[in-house]
C-alpha cells in the first residue's frame, strides 16, 4: 500500500531546517512534496559545505550534505517569487495543493498577494503552516529566528553544559539544531491533525509555528521543576536532575551510561558491581536520598567503574536487565547491530551522486510503509514535469517563462 498521506500535495516554500525537515517527514508518509527553490541559488542550505555527497568515484558533487538531510522525496521547482509572473505560478500551485509551508519573515508572502488571507480566497481546503522564530504575533514576530539564538533564548542553554564551577563549564547548544528539527517535528503533527480536522469541516486553517514556542514547550521536567519550585535549574553537566544514578561513567577503557530509572534497577546494578551495601546506606536507599546526596553516591560508583572495561559494564549490566549502553561516536552508531537491523540507513539513487547514504525515518507503520524512493532534488530538477502536469503549460510557455528568468 501507499504511504498513509499519498493522498496530499505539499507545496513547500521553506529553507534551511525546521520548515524542510516537515516537508521531508510528510514526503516519508507518501506525500507529494513540491519544493519551490529560487532561481540559480536555491534552498540556502544548498551552499552549506563542506561536506558534500560524492559520486561513485569519491569525486565531490555540488549537493551539500545539508541540504540531503532534509528534503529527500520532493520535487524542486525553480519560481523567482519577486516577479508577479512567478507569484502567478505559486498561486496557482497553491490552488491545487492541500498543505503549503513557509518560513517567510512574518508578512512577507502577504505582500506578494500569497499571504493565507489571499490564498484561502481560491483555496478554501488550504492548510497554511507559517514557521518562523517568534510567530505571527507578539512583540518579537518580526525579528528573524535561528536555532542557536532560540536555544540561547528559550533555556536550554542554561542547562546544558557542565556545572560552571568545572572545567569546560558554561552553557553549551544542544549538538543538534534542537529547535528547529523539533519546531519541524510539531508542524508535522500540527498539519496531520489539521487534514484530520479538515476531514470533518471540509475547511483548511492557518497553523503559527514558532522556534521560540518549541524550545519552551519542550523544556519537558526542567520547565516544571522551574515553575514548581520558582528556582531555575542550572547546568549539571551528564547527570540528571532528578535521577541519581544516571549519568556516565568512566571504566578502564572508556565510558558507559548507567540508567537506574528506579530504586529496583539500583538494587540490581548494585548486585552486579558487588557493592550491595549501597541498598542499605540511609543516603542512598532511595532515589531521593540518591538525589539528595548526589555528590557522594556518584563519588563512590566513580571508583567501583574504573575497575571494568566498557564492554565488561555493558556485558554484565545487560544480563541483569540494567539499562545500560556505550557512548557512540557516529560511526559506531550505525555499526550498532540494532540500528543495522531497524533499517535506519538507506540509500538511494542520485542524479549526480549515484548511490546516497541517507538517514531513515524512524516512522514504521505495520500496513502503509514508507518507502525511500527518490534523493534530496537537484535545483530545478522537476520544475517541467510540474508546470507541464500540474499547470498544463506547453513547452513554449515553459521557454518564455526560462527566457524571462521566472523558472
Amino acid at each position: 500500500m501507499a504511504g498513509p498521506l499519498s493522498h496530499i500535495r505539499v507545496l513547500d516554500l521553506s529553507r534551511v531546517l525546521a520548515g524542510p525537515w516537515c516537508g521531508q517527514n510528510l514526503a516519508d508518509l507518501g506525500a507529494e512534496v513540491i519544493k519551490v527553490e529560487r532561481p540559480k541559488t536555491g534552498d540556502d542550505s544548498r551552499a552549506f559545505g563542506p561536506p558534500w555527497l560524492k559520486d561513485a568515484t569519491g569525486r565531490e558533487t555540488q549537493e551539500s550534505a545539508y541540504f540531503a538531510s532534509a528534503n529527500r522525496g520532493k520535487k524542486s521547482v525553480t519560481v523567482n517569487l519577486s516577479k508577479p509572473e512567478g507569484q502567478a505560478i505559486v498561486r496557482e500551485l497553491a490552488r491545487v495543493a492541500d498543505v503549503l509551508i513557509e518560513n517567510y519573515k512574518v508578512g512577507d508572502l502577504a505582500r506578494y498577494g500569497l499571504g493565507y488571507e489571499d490564498l484561502r480566497k481560491i483555496n478554501a481546503r488550504l492548510i497554511y503552516c507559517s514557521v518562523t522564530g517568534f510567530g505571527q504575533t507578539g512583540p518579537y514576530r518580526e525579528r528573524p529566528g535561528y536555532d542557536f539564538m532560540i536555544q540561547g533564548m528559550g533555556g536550554v542553554m542554561s542547562i546544558t553544559g557542565e556545572r560552571d564551577d568545572l572545567p569546560g563549564g558554561g552553557p553549551q547548544r544542544v549538538g543538534i539544531p534542537i529547535a528547529d528539527i523539533m519546531t519541524g517535528m510539531y508542524a508535522t503533527i500540527a498539519i496531520c491533525a489539521a487534514i484530520a480536522h479538515r476531514e470533518k469541516s471540509g475547511a483548511g486553517q492557518h497553523l503559527d509555528l514558532a522556534l521560540l514556542d518549541t524550545q519552551v514547550g519542550i523544556l519537558a521536567n526542567q520547565g516544571m521543576n522551574y515553575l514548581a519550585t520558582g528556582q531555575a535549574p542550572g547546568r549539571i553537566g551528564n547527570a540528571h536532575p532528578n535521577i541519581v544514578p544516571y549519568q556516565p561513567f568512566k571504566t578502564r577503557d572508556g565510558d558507559v551510561i548507567l540508567a537506574c530509572g528506579n530504586d529496583n534497577l539500583f538494587n540490581r546494578f548494585c548486585e552486579v558491581a558487588g557493592c550491595q551495601h549501597l541498598t542499605k546506606d540511609p543516603r542512598f536507599a532511595t532515589n531521593s536520598k540518591r538525589v539528595e546526596n548526589r555528590a557522594e553516591i556518584t563519588a563512590l560508583l566513580a571508583d567501583i567503574f574504573a575497575r571494568r572495561t566498557t564492554s565488561e559494564w555493558c556485558e554484565a549490566l545487560e544480563a541483569a536487565g540494567v539499562p545500560n549502553g556505550p557512548i557512540n561516536n557516529l560511526k559506531q552508531v550505525f555499526e550498532e547491530p540494532q540500528v543495522v537491523a531497524r533499517g535506519m540507513k538507506i540509500e538511494v539513487e542520485h542524479p549526480a551522486a549515484g548511490k546516497v547514504p541517507l538517514v531513515a525515518s524512524p516512522m514504521k507503520f505495520s500496513d502503509t510503509k514508507l518507502e525511500f524512493r527518490n534523493p534530496p532534488p537537484m535545483l530545478g530538477q522537476h520544475t517541467d514535469e510540474v508546470l507541464r502536469g500540474l499547470l498544463r503549460m506547453d513547452d513554449a510557455a515553459i521557454a518564455r517563462l526560462r527566457a524571462d528568468g521566472i523558472v
